[in-house]
């Protein structure tokens, strides 16, 4: 976001770890399967940044693209995954699909991703606590310190000037002592709009 000189660090948050759905539970197969594109997210942060030497973070360029492979992986499943309605598929095949190398889709079945993802998605919950779901946005407080919450929960994503507001109004909240949650009935289904 050039209007607010925002560096964005996507970080994982594992629905299988943090909801330990039971095996035979309806939601356990796409949280198994979401699990593995994170070990994949991890193997290609990792490529990502011993190839560069730097954290790999999310900056837009004046043309407006994004050049960041972790963002651009996590991209392309958000896009297969809430606009096509698809959840299992090859991650090498997403890798390849935006220019990046399909090797760190191995990581799909190691579990020695796991402790990796874990500290990550713990960083956000021990910021929001652990009655929360997903997104977690973390910032840094007008005091310098680490302050996020959950959300905001929105079913359309606004663009330009209202998206600024919505985003100055999250800081100002994240910022605020005391301040825990809104709320309000949902009332109709998420829009993804048209595919990215």
């Amino acid at each position: 976001m050039p209007e607010r000189d925002l560096t964005v660090v996507w970080q994982p948050i594992s629905l299988l770890e943090k909801n330990q759905p039971s095996p035979d539970s309806e939601y356990y197969p796409p949280s198994r399967q979401s699990h593995g594109y994170l070990r994949v997210m991890e193997a290609l942060r990792r490529s990502a940044e011993e190839a560069s030497g730097t954290r790999a973070v999310s900056t837009i360029g004046a043309d407006g693209t994004i050049d960041d492979p972790v963002f651009r992986f996590y991209w392309e499943l958000g896009r297969r995954i809430h606009h096509d309605g698809e959840v299992f598929f090859d991650a090498a095949e997403v890798l390849t699909a935006v220019g990046l190398d399909p090797s760190p889709a191995e990581a799909f079945d190691q579990e020695v991703w796991d402790d990796e993802i874990r500290t990550r998605m713990n960083r956000g919950l021990d910021l929001t606590g652990t009655d929360v779901g997903t997104p977690l946005i973390a910032i840094d407080g007008q005091d310098g310190d680490r302050v996020a919450l959950f959300g905001p929960v929105i079913t359309r994503v606004p663009q330009g000037e209202p998206a600024l507001r919505l985003w100055d109004c999250f800081v100002e909240l994240a910022c605020l002592p005391g301040f825990w949650e809104m709320k309000r009935t949902r009332t109709e289904r998420p829009d993804f709009g048209p595919r990215p």
